[in-house]
């Protein structure tokens, strides 16, 4: 006898767990609709709650984001992976049912809309009908093309229930410190496709009743180097989102069910209302241009690499940032160029965790954080490009190196409004990248199979403002609250000790105001025969400037000294080297022999080698603002005397006589001083042409293309990407209008 099921009975009978009765389907496409006909978020008209009892309103806003910040703490000091302890790698968010950020904890501002749109995917997807979402279910994602960064960053999602309804998301995130990809890192460099970036979970149900998967938990055990981290890192972003959803339970409670959807409805709109008052007080309208460049170093690389992948890349990174009269910001990056055959392009999601980094620093430090300021901008993310390659297959793991190098122009954009507009103490010269990334993998000190990347490059150096110096070694870029860690928590995972760690003097960029330093770490390998090491930096070019005539951050060089003879050094207990401090004139000189590797090719795969070689990594520091002649002597006088400037600067550059005298300290010559400046003001004004009659003398150079193969590739591409970008170099250098760059990248 035949058994005959009927299925599609069953689906009608599931009720939907939306608002009143709704599919999550439908929630979203309405929310949606009613943005696009009124400009307002869900067609929210009146701040109901705010206009009638605003201490009651903001009492709301502080339990939420106060429970989310506990959550942050809570999770951070029981994790396992120092990453997260150590640095603080981690943030924890609330969303609405249909994915929108009501609420965002301190911590790693990019993932604010990365987490959205992961939610998103899933209500789309329709995962409420399959594999459903039910009370205690647990859901996982590191997929960059769904809703993160990078494969790195793993995304936690628990839904939060009030009887039958979904009311919300708590959603967590964390950096791990391996992916399985082929190379032992957590980010590969020399990969080529998406094949290569590791272990990839594009929004899978991991867990039910609060509780993984049995299977899931198998499956990282093999997937992965270091599963013991891996998995309590699970349970720690668990742990977070369950303080989270109980924390939304009890205030649902207290207050009730429905003064609570109204007020995730009301306070989103409110922060988009606030943000385009916060835009049309603080900057002047109108149109900001500004570009970053990133190298990419795989010419080196040649026999290690696919040939069409060992190539050397410059990326272009053009931003057009628009302040529109009613306060919104559209942002363009047309004109970038092309996705490559390396792991650092982007995705779309990527590039608005830059613009979140950005905004929530410069414009919105101050204020509520949520997807209302993502409703009151816009971003063009043009088709094909290194942003948007469109090409499911391309490797991303890498895409912090891209956009940050772009997004560095949304903070020059901003900070020329806001002296435009009279508010000077928000200007900061944009930021540096955040590198190098020491990095590497290999049989580690405890005889296992492991990788590692050290987070001590959330303490680089922070660019100076308008009215003040950078910050030494105190931030990254994307976490504001970061932390270099402490050097044992490192040589617990990681087969290299510390020799020497160190502020290294003349990194930051020279201006009126200079940028804060960044330091230096000299790593010996120890505790195993061999170790992959990579390197992450910039090296060839200066990914971004300084802002009003400051000077960029200097270049971070990729420096080991391999077949040393540290241990006989060691075993005779003589001195070993503990700093560079002057490339020029190394502190290291006399106090290791060996096979130096020194050059400016950071980003390449990875170099083997063995104990007690030497791993030098310099972090990167801060640009500098204003003109480096109107520095104060005594402020360079200071920089002299606590090592931040390397006396040879301190004339060449700023135009400061000075002299050492018998106890070490630094001083000036004042009248010396003066006139020493007022010579090399004198030798400006000899170099100095009109801009008209300098773009007349190298217009010839731009039409025979004069410049370097890979800069010829970087402008063809861009050309041949944008119509819009093509025109306006043509029009800029009076170029023919079919004019472009050779298809063989040779000059005319």
């Amino acid at each position: 006898m035949a058994i005959v099921m009927d299925f599609q009975e069953e689906k009608r009978e599931k009720k939907p767990i939306g608002w009143n009765g709704r599919t999550l389907v439908q929630m979203i496409t309405e929310s949606e609709q009613q943005m696009r006909e009124t400009g307002r978020y869900c067609g929210t008209e009146r701040l109901s709650i705010k206009e009638s009892d605003p201490i009651f309103y903001e009492k709301i806003w502080s339990r939420l984001r106060g429970a989310l910040v506990g959550a942050r703490e809570t999770a951070m000091h029981i994790s396992a992976s120092p990453i997260t302890r150590e640095a603080g790698e981690l943030c924890f968010c609330l969303y609405t049912p249909e994915g929108d950020s009501v609420a965002v904890s301190t911590g790693i501002m990019a993932h604010v809309h990365t987490m959205s749109d992961g939610i998103k995917h899933m209500v789309r997807s329709d995962y409420e009908e399959n594999p459903g979402i039910a009370p205690g279910d647990v859901f996982v994602n590191n997929d960059p093309l769904l809703g993160d960064v990078h494969n790195a960053d793993v995304q936690e999602f628990l839904p939060i229930f009030h009887e039958d309804e979904l009311i919300g998301w708590a959603a967590g995130v964390t950096h791990e410190l391996d992916t399985g990809s082929p190379f032992s890192s957590a980010h590969p460099v020399g990969v080529t496709s998406r094949y290569e970036d590791g272990w990839i979970l594009s929004c899978e149900k991991v867990g039910e009743n609060d509780r993984l998967n049995r299977d899931y938990e198998n499956r990282a055990q093999t997937a992965t180097r270091m599963p013991f981290y891996w998995i309590l890192d699970e349970k720690c972003r668990i742990a977070g989102c369950q303080m989270i959803r109980e924390a939304v339970l009890k205030l649902v409670g207290e207050i009730g069910i429905e003064i609570y959807k109204t007020f995730v409805r009301e306070v989103i709109e409110e922060t988009r209302r606030s943000f385009q008052q916060i835009v049309r007080t603080t900057l002047v309208p109108g149109t900001y241009s500004f570009a970053g460049f990133m190298d990419y170093t795989h010419g080196a690389d040649t026999g290690r690499m696919p040939d069409y992948a060992a190539v050397d890349t410059i990326q272009h990174g053009p931003l057009q940032v628009k302040i529109e009269r009613d306060g919104r910001l559209l942002m363009d990056l047309d004109g970038a160029n092309k996705w490559g055959h390396h792991a650092f392009n982007s995705t779309t999601t990527a590039i608005q965790a830059g613009v979140w980094i950005g905004l929530t620093q410069t414009a919105i430090p101050n204020e509520k954080v949520n997807d209302g300021a993502y409703l009151a901008t816009e971003t063009r993310i043009p088709p094909g490009t290194w942003a948007n390659p469109q090409m499911p297959l391309v490797s991303t793991n890498l895409s912090w190196c891209s956009f940050l190098a772009s997004i560095t122009g949304l903070f020059k954009a901003l900070s020329t409004g806001f002296v435009a507009r009279g508010f000077c103490e928000e200007v900061v010269a944009g930021f540096p990248w955040t590198g190098n990334i020491t990095q590497g993998g290999g049989i580690n000190q405890h005889g296992a199979d492991a990788s590692w990347c050290n987070f001590e490059m959330s303490c680089c150096g922070t660019s100076a403002g308008y009215v003040r110096d950078g910050e030494h070694a105190c931030a990254a870029v994307w976490n504001p609250e970061g932390d270099m860690g402490d050097l044992e928590a490192w040589e617990l995972i990681e087969p290299l000790l510390y020799l020497g760690r160190r502020i290294r003097p003349s990194t930051p960029g020279m201006g009126k105001h200079r940028g804060g330093s960044g330091f230096e770490s000299v790593r010996m390998v120890h505790g195993t025969k061999r170790q992959e090491l990579f390197n992450i930096g910039y090296g060839k070019v200066f990914y971004g400037g300084g802002l009003f005539g400051g000077y960029p951050a200097s270049t971070t060089p990729r420096h080991m000294v391999m077949n040393t003879d540290l241990e006989e050094r060691i075993s005779k207990r003589q001195p070993y080297p503990v700093s560079v401090r002057d490339i020029e004139n190394s502190e290291m000189e006399g106090l290791v022999n060996g096979d130096e590797l020194l050059d400016r090719n950071a980003k390449n795969v990875p170099v083997t080698t063995g104990e007690y070689d030497i791993y030098v990594s310099v972090l990167s520091a801060g640009h500098g603002v204003g003109d480096v002649l109107d520095r104060r002597v005594e402020d360079v006088i200071e920089d002299l005397n606590e090592d931040l400037l390397l006396e040879r600067f301190a004339l060449s550059a700023y135009g400061v006589v000075a002299s050492r005298g018998e106890d070490g300290k630094w001083t000036a010559d004042l009248a010396a001083t003066e006139a020493r400046r007022e010579e090399i003001r004198k030798q400006r004004l000899e170099r100095s042409v009109p801009v008209s009659e300098w773009l007349e003398q190298q217009r010839p150079r731009v039409a025979r293309m004069d410049f370097s193969k890979q800069t010829r590739k970087m402008f063809r591409e861009s050309l041949g990407l944008s119509t819009w970008w093509a025109e306006a170099f043509r029009d800029f250098w009076k170029l023919p209008g079919d004019w472009t760059f050779p298809e063989d990248n040779e000059p005319k």
